[in-house]
């Protein structure tokens, strides 16, 4: 089994050490903004290592993913625009659609920028708050800023995250790639933990 890990992260070397994975990743980053099932974050990391074990520069990485999480945020976000008038129609028909939308506005006025950049870290909730800010008719310099604030804390965290265990791990492949996805499992499971008891404050709070 250790041989086959072994293997794969050699692989997984070779592969991001090319600078043809610059495109990658601003790709993916892209792409992982309006199809939550695309892997960016993953890609990032792997970068990360990669910078750590001195194939790339962290901080081209970092440039090249918030690029494109930045591009495809602004992408959602304006087809979330082109559709705001009809799905807004669909929604008046019923209180219940109604209720959802204001709901969604609510939420968007009264969190603002802070929603945009913990959506970031959510997958799939970064595509529903993008498009939701373009339905729901947020202004586009206002998202704009927020959106790039939330791209480069996003890019800069996950590079860091490959970056420490490239660096550390300089000698073994398999070790600093291991080592770079066991922090990012434990730094998702703090921030959901996080996220979890805010929630339950907020529900508290309105009761």
């Amino acid at each position: 089994m250790l041989g086959i890990l072994e293997q794969a992260f050699d692989w997984l070397k070779d592969y991001s050490s090319s600078p043809w994975f610059y495109v990658v990743l601003l790709t993916i980053a892209f792409l992982d903004s309006v199809f939550p099932i695309v892997p960016s974050e993953t890609m990032v990391i792997i970068g990360g290592v990669s910078a750590g074990l001195h194939d790339l520069h962290w901080s081209l990485v970092i440039l090249f993913a918030a690029v494109g999480a930045f591009s495809g945020d602004n992408f959602s976000y304006h087809i979330g625009v082109f559709f705001s008038e009809r799905l807004q129609r669909r929604y008046n028909k019923s209180d219940k659609g109604r209720q959802r939308l204001q709901w969604a506005h609510n939420q968007i006025e009264t969190r603002g920028g802070e929603l945009l950049v913990t959506a970031r870290f959510i997958p799939g909730g970064r595509t529903i708050v993008t498009l939701t800010c373009g339905i729901t008719g947020q202004s586009t310099k206002w998202f704009m800023k927020w959106s790039a604030i939330a791209a480069s804390i996003w890019a800069t965290y996950a590079t860091m995250l490959g970056f420490i265990g490239g660096r550390t791990f300089q000698e073994n492949h398999t070790k600093a790639f291991l080592v770079a996805f066991a922090l990012a499992i434990g730094a998702t499971i703090i921030l959901e933990i996080i996220r979890y008891v805010r929630g339950k404050r907020s529900s508290a709070h309105h009761e």
